[in-house]
């Protein structure tokens, strides 16, 4: 009986540690400044909610801004280990078994605090296609004004105006508006 109360006892522990080791890994994670603010940023271990999950401890590979660093997460919590000198951008990235994750963030360095503002990769596509439209549309429109423009000129000097007439009379217009 004794035997079978030990055996029982062994399987039941086994079991218990079995359960208790659970492989962690970390799906999604934010960046915010450490709290000791000594220039150094944290990077929080989170769920999809982006509440902290404070199981997560042990070491952990990430990448940034292409360097590979291994941070050691405390309940959810891992420390860069190199400060920031001033306000930069920053790539973070880790890889686990289930995939990878990436995040860029402008890193807002004022005195001795750092703010992380988090950027959407989005904006990184919209940005310079809004700014190649309206080059574009700039340079149609600069492309009008000046055939317009010669033409006005063209019409005008042939009539016999000259530039300050043309002046006098568009102050002339600008005026009866007020």
């Amino acid at each position: 009986m004794r035997i079978l109360f030990l055996f029982f006892a062994l399987l039941c522990c086994s079991t218990y540690s079995h359960g208790q080791n659970n492989p962690q890994y970390i799906d999604n994670f934010i960046v915010k400044e450490n709290l000791t603010a000594n220039g150094k940023v944290a990077i929080i271990a989170v769920d999809s909610n982006e509440v902290a999950n404070e199981a997560i401890n042990g070491t952990f590979k990430f990448s940034i801004n292409g360097f590979e660093q291994t941070l050691s997460f405390h309940q959810g919590i891992g420390v860069a280990t190199h400060p920031i000198d001033g306000s930069t951008f920053a790539y973070f990235k880790h890889k686990n078994q289930n995939g990878s994750s990436g995040k860029f963030y402008f890193l807002y360095k004022k005195d001795n605090k750092i703010t992380p503002v988090k950027i959407n990769g989005h904006l990184l596509l919209i940005i310079p296609a809004v700014l190649r439209l309206l080059a574009y549309a700039f340079k149609r429109l600069l492309t009008t004004f000046v055939v317009l423009a010669v033409i006005y000129g063209y019409f005008s000097f042939s009539k016999g105006l000259s530039i300050s007439q043309i002046l006098e009379s568009a102050f002339e217009v600008l005026k009866s508006f007020f």
